[in-house]
């Protein structure tokens, strides 16, 4: 076996690969019937982005594991280099490629040696490519002190004007490990390559801009980052506005991301990724939420949301996912909450601008403040919900100032649950006067039975130890 990481090393001292894993100054052949790369031109700015696919070669993979300083020996070396296979779904074809070569087996293996069978070879190969059915991270788990390059790409909307901005945009990526911190990016750059120690698997990309220059809006459709090491691609869908006076108001957005299942063609999977998503226009107002999600779907779409959180907490440990998808990914409880809030909201029918749930978080946090200070006589309990409830929405006013309406509602739900409070607010935010006033009959906040729907699914969650991310809260002090 010896032998054999020498020989990785002699193969890997002649070639000098760039970093999307073409040779240095040698542009690469591409293959028969490879399809064209998806490239869409506009006047009103550059091409979009393009994910160059990672070369899936024995040699590629040796030498980003050469470059790893904290490993010290050879056998320190083959390990990780059969981790990253492994999570790459290429450890079959690579030893394929390497045990082909007989010369190799001759001169490293006597003649009885197990590898020298060709019948044996081939089964333990087979079995090997059983292993593709199952996601490891067994690379990503273990070395968690390495420095891994994470290629982010931006794909903004062309739309609506919407496609470049004046301001001086930043990011901050996040994982299950850490956070890059706050990186800025040039204007009019939609590609950068950040390189930092391993994040593990991503869970947030915070985006945003500091509304400078005369036109700071800026439509993001989505943002894609990958390992360029592992290969592992996230998409974060967005779809919304970044600037001040438009949707509502946010200039910096936290989005949840989506691991991109490995496909055997990299190319399919990178013409994918490089196409948009058609999006909504959040410049127009949304029609009413009544008649875009049904009752008895809400009903549904609640009550899964609640029981994937509570399956995520009955699994082992190691076997859970991300709770942050769970909470605020598509499909999530906030999104659900979301639906439960905007459902009989009067603002649809009697306003022309779109009112958001946190306008009527706000008005009830008004009238707590009111009858609080006017020493108003009720419960114990009430006086608690009241007290709680106002310091938790002054807190996320103070410290959100980039942060728009649909980005504080997620943080008041988060930190409701966090606290086991939710479930207390809603009751106390039903009585209030102004409930009747922005809310139709038949909504979750007049219903007692669907208030008790919501209340019944949200206690269920008590018994559970919700932690949140520090990108999730952002370091707010709530």
């Amino acid at each position: 076996m010896k032998s054999i990481d020498n020989h990785k090393k002699n193969n890997i001292s002649t070639l000098a690969l760039d970093g999307d894993g073409s040779r240095s100054g040698t542009p690469e052949a591409t293959p028969p019937g490879t399809p064209k790369k998806h490239k869409r031109k506009n006047s009103r700015g550059p091409e979009l982005p393009t994910l160059i696919p990672l070369r899936e070669s024995v040699t590629f993979d040796m030498k980003n594991i050469l470059k790893m300083k904290d490993i010290k020996t050879d056998v320190g070396y083959a390990r990780a280099w059969v981790r990253l296979a492994l999570e790459k779904k290429l450890l079959s074809r690579h030893l394929k490629e390497l045990l082909s070569d007989t010369d190799l087996l001759r001169s490293s293996y006597k003649r009885y040696a197990f590898l020298r069978c060709e019948d044996e070879r081939e089964q333990f190969l087979c079995h090997l490519l059983s292993l593709n059915a199952v996601d490891y991270f067994c690379f990503t788990n273990t070395f968690t002190s390495t420095i891994i390059p994470y290629r982010v790409l931006i794909f903004p909307s062309r739309k609506f004007q919407g496609y470049a901005t004046s301001a001086n945009p930043y990011i901050c990526l996040a994982g299950n490990l850490g956070d890059t911190g706050v990186v800025q990016v040039a204007r009019h750059t939609l590609e950068i390559l950040v390189e930092h120690k391993n994040l593990g698997m991503l869970t947030t990309l915070r985006i945003g801009h500091d509304n400078s220059g005369i036109t700071p809006k800026w439509m993001i459709e989505h943002v894609l980052v990958r390992n360029d090491i592992t290969g592992h691609t996230y998409k974060f869908p967005c779809g919304r506005w970044l600037g001040k006076g438009i949707d509502d108001g946010s200039i910096e957005r936290l989005l949840v991301g989506e691991l991109v299942p490995l496909t055997t063609d990299g190319e399919d999977l990178c013409y994918a990724c490089s196409t948009p998503p058609r999006t909504r226009s959040p410049i127009l107002p949304r029609k009413a939420p009544e008649t875009k999600v049904r009752l008895p779907e809400i009903q549904q779409m609640l009550g899964e949301s609640v029981n994937n959180l509570v399956k995520h907490y009955y699994k082992p440990e190691k076997e859970r996912g991300s709770l942050t998808y769970l909470l605020c990914g598509e499909g999530g409880l906030v999104e659900c909450l979301d639906n439960v809030f905007q459902y009989g909201y009067k603002s649809a029918r009697l306003f022309r601008n779109r009112l958001y749930a946190w306008d009527y978080i706000e008005k009830c946090q008004a009238y707590f403040a009111s009858a609080l200070k006017e020493d108003v006589k009720v419960s114990q309990m009430k006086r608690a919900a009241y007290m709680s409830y106002c310091n938790v929405v002054a807190r996320i006013n103070e410290a959100s100032q980039s942060v728009g309406k649909d980005g504080k509602f997620q943080l008041f739900v988060c930190v409701g649950l966090r606290d086991h409070v939710l479930e207390r607010w809603l009751p106390v935010m039903a009585e209030a006067p102004v409930t009747a006033s922005m809310y139709e009959e038949n909504s979750f906040m007049r219903e007692p039975t669907l208030l008790n729907f919501v209340v019944h699914l949200i206690h269920s969650l008590r018994d559970f130890t919700i932690t949140l991310e520090a990108s999730l809260v952002k370091g707010l002090d709530v």
